[in-house]
């Protein structure tokens, strides 16, 4: 449990502070200066931790790959010294002060030695550096802070830091069941290695990286380019619907939108059945089992509406067309005007119908005044590329 034990470090390494000094023939207390002034007349060394910092260079630095990284902290000590009498500014306390700089950069790095304290050695044996002792600027403007207040007292001091000092939390125990037993069985079967079957698959799955083309019509063959292509239990599916794979190669899948250029329905997009116009999702995923997929990467792909004609009749305007749209669709129609690239008027009450292979904008040619007008159609923000001309008398 070492690592659980690591939660005690900061104190561990206090208590190591202090007994390599005791060792090394110093009296040591360990809290506020004032305090150790106050606590008796023999000539000591007192150790303040006055702050802990999280180390920058170690704060994402994980003891195992995948793993997330333990608490890395810098302790600051104050270390100071009193002579017989408590005073911190007399020679005496200045040439102790100077014994103790000089013992503990002979402990640098802090070592665990074997007569360090049990407890102490668990709290730190997991850290996987040795604790470096580094001295800092011990100005005056640092021990006037430390120091402030009506019941302290300025007194000479040096700073040092210890790091890195981890707290880790315990990891959680790893088990597995045993290979070659069969725990599905009343009562288990030991079944041996010959019964072992674990299925892999030589990769992780089909990724995408493009479309081309990334705007499409019914009855178009587009090609997906990227990794893991050609495999034989791969489809192709836009929005929720399944299209017939023409050629497997490893990074290029080819495959066919139903429907032909000559407008005629194969299949339910094209029939308007499954599908509207617009920005759809395109994956491609394997076959696990019967009920099992694993998917690529998702691609956007915009399915465009096929403008076939486009007629004025008793001042209705009538296109034919697939995936023209439905009641539930955003549809818009213009006139543009030629001669000066001029949108003359716009339409959106639009009357559909269920195989979206039709619209009726009722009273179009009163609402215009006469010329020729091309005829945009968008369904979901998907221009249709044919723009057929009518001419209102």
């Amino acid at each position: 449990m070492a690592l659980a034990d690591s939660g005690k470090a900061i104190g561990a390494v206090t208590r190591l502070l202090r007994d390599h000094l005791i060792r090394r023939g110093f009296e040591v207390s360990v809290g506020k200066p004032e305090l150790a002034a106050e606590a008796n007349t023999t000539a000591k060394l007192n150790l303040f931790l006055y702050e802990t910092q999280f180390d920058p260079s170690l704060r994402n630095t994980s003891l195992h790959e995948a793993e997330p990284p333990p608490i890395w902290l810098v302790l600051r000590y104050l270390l100071t010294a009193f002579d017989d009498r408590e005073l911190s500014d007399s020679p005496a306390a200045h040439e102790l002060l100077g014994r103790g700089l000089s013992a503990l950069q002979d402990l640098n790095p802090l070592r665990l030695d074997s007569l360090v304290a049990p407890d102490v050695r668990l709290a730190l044996e997991s850290n996987p550096e040795p604790l470096k002792l580094t001295f800092d600027e011990s100005s005056v403007d640092l021990l006037s802070k430390i120091m402030q207040g009506t019941d302290e007292r300025y007194r000479l001091s040096v700073a040092f830091q210890m790091r890195p000092v981890m707290i880790a939390p315990a990891p959680e125990p790893r088990t597995s069941l045993l290979v070659g037993v069969d725990y599905s069985t009343t009562p288990q079967t030991v079944i041996g290695d010959e019964g072992v079957a674990i299925r892999v698959l030589p990769t992780l799955g089909p990724r995408l990286q493009r479309v081309e083309p990334d705007r499409f019509e019914t009855g178009t063959q587009i090609d997906l380019f990227g990794d893991d292509l050609d495999g034989s239990d791969l489809e192709v599916v836009l929005g929720d619907v399944v299209l017939t794979p023409v050629q497997r190669l490893p990074d290029r899948l080819r495959a066919t939108v139903e429907g032909d250029p000559g407008g005629n329905p194969q299949g339910p997009i094209a029939a308007g059945t499954a599908l509207s116009a617009g920005e759809l999702p395109l994956i491609v995923r394997r076959r696990l089992s019967a009920t099992r997929r694993r998917s690529s990467n998702l691609l956007a792909a915009s399915l465009l509406p096929t403008l076939a004609t486009a007629a004025l009749v008793s001042g209705d305007l009538v296109l034919t067309g697939l995936l023209l749209g439905e009641d539930s669709d955003d549809v818009l129609i213009a006139f543009h005007r030629s001669s000066d690239g001029a949108t003359v008027r716009t339409f959106d009450g639009v009357t559909t119908t269920a195989d979206q292979q039709r619209l009726t904008v009722p009273g179009a040619a009163a609402a215009a005044p006469a010329g020729t007008y091309r005829v945009i159609l968008l369904v979901n923000n998907q221009q249709a590329r044919s723009s057929p001309s009518v001419t209102v008398l």
